[in-house]
This record gives C-alpha cells, structure tokens and sequence, in this order.
C-alpha cells in the first residue's frame, strides 16, 4: 500500500479499533448515556444513573402502585484528555498500513487504554466496602509470600457484600492484578469455567466465564501486594469486584481543530479518537498527534468492593 493512503481518517479508524480492543476497565463499567450528551456545551454533564424500582404484592382491590421512574443524576466533569504524539520520518512513512499500526500505531494506542483504565481504577479510593484482611503481613511480593496471601475465598465474600446491598447479579465483574491472576488460575474453578468476551482485548483478559458469581478479568493496572516501606503501609489490595453501574466512563468527541487542514475524528460505541498529522520541514517529518477526550466517575461506591488478600 503506499505511503500516500496514510490518512488522518485511516490512522484514526485504525486507531480506533485498537483502543477498543485493548481497554479492560473501559468496557466494564456503565457507558449507556453517551448520545444523550455528544451535543452538549461545557466540561461537566450531568449523566442519568440506572433507575431503581421495587417489587410489590399486586392488590386487585387496590390496584397497581405506580412508582416514579426518576433516575437521578450525577455531574461528571471531563477532565482527562489523553494524548500520544509522535514523528514519522519520511523513511518511515514508506511502510505499510499495517506495518505502521505494529510499529507506531498500536503501541501509541496502548498507551492510550492503559491510562484509561488506571484513571478507571483510581475510583477505587471511593469504596468503602473492604473483604478480606487489609492489615495481614506479607513479607514479599514473590513466591510464597504472594502465595499465601492470594486466597481466591475473599471473592465469595466479596459476593456476600453485594448480595447483602440488593447489588444485581447480572454485570458483576472481578478484576485482579497479573501476579493474582498467575495464582487463581491454578484453582480448578478457572479451568472449568468457558472463557468469554466481547472484544478480542477482553477475551485476553478474561480468567473465566463465571467465577463465584463474577466475570473475572486480569489488568496490570491493578499492583501487587508490597510490603511495608520504611514508613506507611503496604499494599494489600489484590483486586476490586463491582457491577457495572458502580463507575461511569463517558467520552466525547474532540472537534477538528481550527487551521489543521489535516486531521480527522473517528467514534465506534463511545469511543472517540482524533487524529492530528503535521509536517516538520526541518527536519523532514511528520509528527502524529493522536488524543481523547474523557471522564470517569463513581456512580454508586455500594455497588463496589474491594478485595484484600487472606479470607477473615
């Protein structure tokens, strides 16, 4: 293909297609409001969460109770504006399309869904709910030290306190670091499950169809356990299980920026990217600019638990 097909918009539907593919916490997490706000002006929006109804006895004498359908909203403010450029010499700009992509595209986009997801998962200093014991002692992070503290029995526990909160079992998830993964995958549980997931991202990260209840994913966002610094505590969290509307990611398109005669914006279920190509004449290349623009927020943090390590 030669290098004159190198267009923002193919770069941008290229690009595209890999962030979608590559987010874990982005698919995880409530996102169904998206249209109602592509129109809107401003960096905050206020967003409709899930409605919440109860079940009556129905009465003929009395007739149906009619309930109000009032969803109630949230603000969330779009402060997150990711961007990965880089420059494409002229030498360069001879590979193909997808050459481009393995060498240059794909690793910017990467980039790109792993600060997603970590912005996703800073929510987690919302949950208040905690499984499993925070302040046991590990004395490293390696062998039998993570070993003995990656006891897949506080994910039951982690159930227990969503079922507790009327938390609906449909769309629960469970996410742990690669080092918590490497040991659960031992325990018979995953093996017997199917694997499942709508993206190929998320087929590579799922541990599993159900287990206890979740959908289990790895991301290497979540750390493992450390031991104590000199001073403070360590890290005892090996994860988080939550439904789907405990967080809220929301994107929006950037618009095309004013003069740039080259640049394009693509979006594919939510996810918006715009891409930006300028030439250095200098120094005879073109630098490609390629960012997003979002927002993350805890919806409800009772739909959210977090899991440390060793079963109470």
């Amino acid at each position: 293909m030669a290098n004159t097909f190198l267009t923002p918009s193919i770069i941008a539907k290229a690009a595209l297609a890999t962030l979608y593919e590559t987010c874990v916490m982005a698919q995880l997490v409530h996102r169904d409001y998206e249209q109602e706000f592509v129109s809107r002006v401003g960096d905050t929006i206020s967003v409709r969460k899930p409605a919440v109804f109860q079940a009556t006895e129905f009465n003929r004498a009395t007739g149906i109770q009619i309930q109000n359908a009032s969803e109630g909203s949230v603000p969330i403010t779009l402060n997150h504006f990711a961007d990965v450029s880089f420059a494409v010499t002229a030498e360069e700009l001879t590979l193909e399309i997808e050459d481009f992509g393995t060498q240059l595209l794909n690793p910017a986009m990467e980039a790109i869904a792993q600060k997603i997801d970590r912005d996703i998962l800073s929510l987690r200093n919302d949950i208040v709910q905690r499984v499993g014991v925070p302040e046991a002692p590990i004395t490293g992070v390696t062998g039998d030290a993570i070993h003995a503290y990656s006891d897949p029995k506080t994910a039951i526990d982690a159930r227990r306190v969503l079922n507790q909160r009327n938390v609906p079992a449909a769309d629960r998830h469970l996410a742990v670091g690669p080092e918590i993964e490497a040991l659960w995958l031992s325990d018979p549980l995953f093996h017997q499950a199917d694997t499942r997931g709508d993206t190929d991202g998320l087929r590579e990260a799922n541990l599993g169809r159900r287990v206890f209840g979740f959908d289990a994913y790895q991301t290497q966002n979540i750390e493992a356990p450390t031991t104590p610094p000199a001073s403070g505590q360590p890290n005892t969290e090996i994860g988080v299980a939550f439904h789907r509307t405990a967080f809220a990611l929301v994107t929006r398109p950037l618009v095309l920026p004013q003069g740039a005669a080259n640049a394009a914006v693509e979006s594919y279920k939510g996810f918006g990217v715009r891409v930006v190509m300028d030439y250095d004449i200098k120094a005879k290349q073109d630098v490609v600019s390629v960012d997003c623009l979002y927002g993350v927020k805890t919806l409800d943090a009772n739909r959210a638990v977090l899991i440390h390590g060793v079963a109470a």
